[in-house]
């Protein structure tokens, strides 16, 4: 069984949308160094303005 994290513990990057730091997810686990937007919102949003 896998050791568990607080979350404090957990990897965070800064979304390229709204630049505000988000936290790992779990349905995130498997595809996480390409995740750049901390929502479906803020990665919408990115293709509109571009």
């Amino acid at each position: 069984m896998a050791k568990m994290r607080k979350k404090g513990d957990l990897p965070s990057k800064i979304c390229a949308e709204c630049e505000l730091p988000f936290n790992w997810r779990k349905k995130w686990e498997r595809d996480w160094d390409n995740v750049q937007y901390c929502s479906e919102r803020c990665r919408r949003s990115s293709k509109q303005s571009a």
